[in-house]
């Protein structure tokens, strides 16, 4: 048996990344596995990936920053699968390091709907289900630039700090009702995120990158994964409101 076998879990964002890796991981100790995503067809490859392994997955199209497909992402879990067990909020966009004297209301408001207000809609969406199911996991993926001042701009930092306290607020609340929140702060991880950079500021790209050069090495996403796996199972018990930082030592120095 896997360490998830007749667990369900919606995973945002799952197509590209840290997501699909996740996904697929997930799928591999046995979960049933929703594949959100803003990109549907990509979603959709996620879920071939998963079933030609053996495992069993759902592609839905989902914009975080939506509402109502949150809810038909829920829905659709529901429907295909009967129960929700575990959410990973994986979904994010970068700011093209826009430092704050730079950054216009459109930038700041696109960042934070995507990388921490989705995250609120998605977990109370999650918590209607968990509270009647008497059990639930919640995992953040927020970053190092969650945890220090200057990985990225302005609108990215503040946003992944937003996810921190959210998931320690989660955590601690509704700890008594048998379900847990806890995030991953990645270092820098070879994925497609930097997609979503284009145009940077060179002010705020040569700010936040004044300590890459200590930086052992980058990740790949399938080392997050393996996090994910840990806090989304229940050899992460005992583990709750709290953000594992996983950067090869990069944040220790």
């Amino acid at each position: 048996m896997g360490k998830l076998t007749g667990k369900v879990a919606i995973v945002t964002g799952a197509a590209s990344g840290m997501g699909l890796e996740i996904a697929k991981l997930y799928a591999e100790e046995g979960a049933k596995v929703v594949v959100g995503d803003i990109k549907l067809e990509s979603a959709e490859k996620t879920v071939d990936e998963i079933k030609k392994a053996g495992g069993e997955a759902l592609a839905v199209s989902c914009n975080v920053t939506h509402e109502e497909e949150i809810k038909k992402m829920f829905e659709a879990a529901l429907e295909a699968f009967d129960r929700v067990d575990i959410l990973v909020n994986n979904a994010g966009i970068m700011d093209n390091f826009v430092p704050a004297g730079e950054v216009t209301d459109e930038l700041w408001d696109k960042v934070f709907a995507v990388n921490a207000t989705g995250v609120m809609k998605t977990t109370r969406e999650a918590l209607h289900i968990f509270e009647k199911e008497g059990a639930g996991v919640i995992v953040n993926i927020a970053s190092a630039g969650g945890l220090f001042g200057s990985r990225a701009g302005a609108a990215y930092t503040a946003s992944k700090h937003a996810v921190v306290g959210l998931t320690k607020n989660v955590g601690f609340q509704y700890a008594a009702k048998n379900i847990r929140c806890n995030a991953i702060a990645p270092g820098a991880v070879n994925t497609n995120i930097g997609t979503t950079i284009y145009n940077p500021d060179a002010f705020g790209q040569e700010r936040a990158m004044a300590g890459i050069n200590i930086n052992p090495r980058a990740g790949e996403a399938s080392e997050i994964a393996k996090v994910a796996l840990f806090l989304g199972s229940d050899d992460s018990s005992f583990v709750n409101g709290t953000v594992i930082t996983a950067d090869a030592g990069w944040t220790a120095y």
